[in-house]
């Protein structure tokens, strides 16, 4: 799951990203389509009609906290976004992303990411590196399990790998 140095864009957000920035309770009664087209409108407005696949969004500690909301990592999922990075995760938000097929990197110096950057995941490793190909952040490595449950785009679909096969 190692990418090239420049496959994916950062985009930043601070910390104490709530579940209702990134699905807002206003688009909750519509589908996940409609949900992702909002998603961090209130912190960072162009985010959703920008971001392209691949992109890699970075935050601050504490990212995902308030409801269980599912829909706050289905909107990331929605939009292509391959990852997010943090220092910290809420922990009903660390279990939705990946039961969705959301890749979360936990990574004390996510911080020192910069808007723009390029940047390779290796999440089985535990590094993020830098578009220059020699700077490596260090972050906590990704259990086989969960990656297992990323590649095939969340829990459901990975049952129902196991079970045709």
């Amino acid at each position: 799951m190692t990418d090239q140095p420049t496959a994916h864009r950062v985009w930043r957000v601070g910390a104490d990203i709530d579940t209702d920035a990134l699905a807002p309770g206003a688009y909750m009664k519509f589908g996940i389509d409609e949900i992702a087209r909002h998603c961090l409108q209130r912190v960072r407005p162009e985010f959703a009609a920008q971001a392209r696949p691949g992109d890699v969004l970075v935050a601050g500690p504490n990212f995902g906290i308030g409801s269980s909301r599912e829909q706050a990592a289905a909107a990331l999922v929605r939009l292509g976004i391959a990852a997010v990075v943090a220092p910290s995760f809420n922990g009903l938000y660390f279990r939705n992303a990946f039961n969705v097929g959301l890749l979360l990197l936990t990574c004390a110096q996510a911080e020192t990411l910069e808007e723009g950057e390029r940047i390779a995941l290796d999440p089985a490793a535990g590094r993020i590196v830098r578009a220059d190909g020699h700077t490596a952040l260090h972050c906590e490595a990704v259990p086989d399990f969960l990656l297992d449950m990323v590649r095939a785009g969340g829990l459901l679909n990975l049952l129902k790998q196991r079970q045709t096969s």
